[in-house]
């Protein structure tokens, strides 16, 4: 089949990527001039496990090609991808520009029957938008498909290629058809193509993010009780997970969710709940709760160094939103070093993958350590706020060695409490006392 994929983020490149390793002929399209020369030139533009591989065999296949020629795109692919931005507005609400914006070009460029399918995460209502924006200009057939991805970031390609499930938002019968055509091969298993209608597709994946975040929150919420109580949130945590309608993922406290996909979502729902005169109580606790999550391990350093952290060092692990990423959008690392930086401490940091992104946004206010252990060297102690493997099984001895005292803040409880501490470091964590 042939297919174009407008917009080459993580969610626009994995797709089409993805789609095209099952044979499809795929183009896509970006606006970005430098950003395509480089994929045409076999760079992937983002870090997402598995993903080159996969990328570089269809370039050379000639079954994914890039272009910044909307038209070019329009007139390949009979199914046609939205993998637009839609970043959150200043009210909370999810901004439409680039999705609309492109449906009005598309109105007046395509002259064949073409699907356009709603690959971005959008409000309820947004297919019919886009409808009438395409509507405005079209002079042939088309139809709008709502079909959200469920792709998480470090693991987009597997999802891809062996989804739980797929959602296909549609109520025109010839739509329903091809795309299941271009879906089945990813359902050999017998996972299910559920076919629904356009709102409720959109609300779907909408529902499935903000319960997601919803159980974050309140594993961090029953953290922050076992400390006043003197639980332990790792015991209530799998005493909890074993009961099979609950279930053992999502339930790890730490400081809080981060990345493009559930704070901007679980804010949008929300503020969709208003526009429609329905107040989601509990999305609005969601959202207080995680924000003051983020900076939840400040306390405790400044218990321990007190509030003027002048001259104070500390070596962070971790800057993306979470492992296996280069994303750090909202990530907590990012909110926990402006409030160190507050208090007049300096940052010394560390993270496998998105260091350069975040060498873009905060420039020199902190220094980059090329290896792990050289954030450590004359630091007064070690925060951890990304559990990426690598931090699992270190080198303790030599962490003493480099720390100016053997002090950790661990945002994501990688490590037993006994034996770090019959290690012979003072160490912080979230829930466990």
């Amino acid at each position: 089949m042939k297919i174009s994929v407008i917009g080459t983020g993580y969610v626009g490149l994995v797709t089409g990527t993805c789609l095209a390793e099952t044979g499809n002929e795929v183009v896509c399209v970006d606006i970005d001039q430098d950003k395509v020369r480089r994929m045409q030139e076999g760079e992937v533009p983002i870090y997402e496990p598995h993903l080159d591989v996969l990328f570089l065999r269809n370039i050379e296949a000639g079954r994914l090609t890039f272009t910044t020629s909307l038209k070019e795109g329009l007139g390949h692919g009979t199914i046609v991808f939205l993998a637009l931005p839609t970043p959150e507005d200043e009210d909370g609400s999810a901004d439409l520009k680039y999705v609309l914006g492109v449906a009005e070009e598309i109105g007046k460029l395509i002259s064949e029957y073409r699907v356009i399918v709603d690959k971005s995460t959008v409000p309820v209502g947004t297919s019919e938008k886009v409808h009438a924006a395409i509507a405005k200009s079209a002079k042939c057939e088309f139809d709008v498909v709502s079909n959200p991805e469920f792709l998480r970031e470090g693991f987009a390609v597997d999802d891809f290629l062996k989804p739980e499930r797929i959602v296909i938002g549609s109520q025109s019968e010839r739509a329903i058809e091809l795309m299941k055509k271009l879906y089945k091969p990813f359902v050999r298993s017998g996972n299910p193509m559920i076919v629904m209608d356009e709102k409720s597709a959109e609300l779907t994946k909408y529902a499935a993010n903000a319960f997601l975040a919803t159980k974050i929150t309140f594993m961090n919420e029953i953290a922050n009780f076992c400390e006043r109580v003197g639980a332990d949130v790792d015991k209530v945590r799998i005493g909890m997970g074993t009961d099979s309608r609950i279930g053992k993922r999502f339930l790890f406290p730490g400081i809080g969710y981060g990345g493009s996909c559930f704070p901007k979502d679980v804010k949008a729902l929300h503020k969709s709940g208003k526009d429609s005169g329905y107040e989601f109580q509990i999305l609005d606790s969601v959202i207080r709760v995680n924000h003051k999550q983020k900076t939840i391990l400040i306390p405790k350093i400044t218990k321990y160094f007190g509030e003027d952290l002048k001259g104070r060092r500390f070596g962070v692990w971790g800057l993306a939103f979470k492992p296996e990423t280069d994303d750090i959008r909202e990530a907590p690392a990012l909110y926990m070093i402006e409030e160190l930086l507050k208090r007049g401490a300096e940052i010394a940091a560390f993270d496998p993958e998105a260091m350069e992104n975040v060498k873009r946004r905060l420039g020199d206010r902190i220094s980059f350590a090329p290896r792990m252990y050289g954030a450590l060297e004359d630091a007064d102690a070690l925060i951890i706020c990304t559990e990426w493997g690598v931090f699992r099984n270190p080198n303790f001895t030599l962490m003493k060695e480099l720390l100016k005292a053997p002090v950790i803040f661990d945002g994501r409880n990688l490590y037993d409490v006994e034996e770090i501490r019959s290690e012979g470091f003072h160490y912080e964590s979230i829930g466990r006392g």
